[in-house]
């Protein structure tokens, strides 16, 4: 009696491991994609900050610069008048519209841009809660399953010794 109970016992108890192994690799693909999809996004989050910040620095570049690469007082004041010369003529003054337009519409895209980048994650958020809601369900009744699968195992086992 004993031999057909461990006959029955120990290739249940295999295949169930098999199966809880099968659940733990679905798990790690599962987990590695997502981590995939968030290194990606923190790439290109980062990409994102880096050309904000190298737009930025082009202004304080100037400011920056050893003194040997500066030019010297006499040549600021020339660089004054040609500046109010150039600010008299209306070809500088359109010049200098267009340029402002140009930096506005580049910060309003950089806005939006931003503004999308945040939706996106949010919306990406909001999939990875609905697909861990979904397979936690699907794996509370797979536990269920295995559970109620050992418990008849080793009620059938009893009864036999008893019977």
């Amino acid at each position: 009696m004993k031999r057909t109970a461990l006959r029955w016992t120990i290739p249940t108890i295999l295949v169930l491991q098999l199966g809880l192994l099968w659940i733990q690799g679905a798990q790690l693909h599962r987990q590695n994609q997502v981590m995939e999809g968030l290194r990606e996004d923190i790439q290109a989050l980062t990409e994102s900050v880096e050309d904000s910040l190298s737009s930025t620095s082009y202004d304080d570049e100037a400011a920056a610069a050893p003194a040997r690469f500066q030019a010297d007082p006499g040549t600021k004041k020339q660089l004054a008048v040609l500046g109010i010369e150039e600010e008299q003529d209306p070809a500088a003054k359109e010049l200098q519209a267009s340029k402002d337009s140009a930096q506005k519409a580049v910060q309003e895209a950089r806005e939006a841009r931003s503004k999308l980048s945040f939706e996106e994650n949010a919306r990406k958020v909001e999939e990875a809660r609905k697909v861990k809601a979904a397979t936690s369900s699907w794996q509370k009744w797979s536990w269920g399953a295995i559970a109620l699968v050992f418990l008849a195992l080793v009620a059938r086992s009893s009864l036999r010794r008893r019977g």
